[in-house]
């Protein structure tokens, strides 16, 4: 009777034996998953680091702002440099080129109209570093500043995701070197 039992449980631990392998070879493989995603994500990491780094570079080549140019510009329609308009899902950056010619004579009139070098772009949040990059530095007439308001065109009741797409904005200017003006803020 007992080499009996002896050989069942010799019977139920050669049965189980497989079970046990498959089971150790999935943990295994899991940790391989689990490094393999830990090694791409510290890839695109070092990627989103690296094009920071490239964003923060082409800004520092346009000067510090000076507020004694923009100190007295109280209106939208009047500021010079790069112009946020933050929404619920988008932002539109409003950019005004510079003038390619550098005579005093028309500037302003039918053939050189300031609204002719007026640009307005849509973009999604996650776009913005990227874009306020690509600013040509002929575009920042006061400085490395920028001015961010809420959309005036932005539903009541989408005002706190606005809120927080404000904030999320001037935390990636900030990041970028960027000064910010938030307007109505004066």
């Amino acid at each position: 009777m007992a080499v009996r039992l002896h050989f069942k449980g010799l019977v139920a631990i050669v049965l189980l034996l497989p079970f046990a392998l498959i089971a150790c070879h999935n943990e295994e493989q899991a940790v391989e998953g689990v490094a393999r995603d830990a090694v791409k994500a510290e890839k695109q990491a070092q990627a989103a680091a690296t094009e920071r780094d490239q964003e923060r570079a082409a800004l520092a080549q346009i000067p510090v702002p000076t507020k004694s140019l923009y100190i007295d510009v109280h209106e939208p329609a009047q500021w010079a440099n790069p112009f946020l308009a933050v929404g619920p899902d988008t932002i539109t950056l409003r950019i005004v080129m510079a003038d390619a010619n550098p005579s005093p004579v028309g500037e302003g009139t039918f053939l050189r109209p300031a609204a002719a070098r007026r640009q307005e772009l849509e973009l999604h949040p996650s776009d913005l570093a990227r874009a306020i990059s690509a600013i040509p530095a002929g575009a920042w007439p006061y400085g490395r500043v920028i001015a961010i308001a809420e959309s005036p065109e932005a539903p009541r009741k989408d005002r706190i995701r606005v809120r927080r797409n404000v904030e999320a904005a001037i935390q990636q200017l900030n990041d970028l070197g960027v000064v910010v003006e938030e307007w109505p803020g004066r």
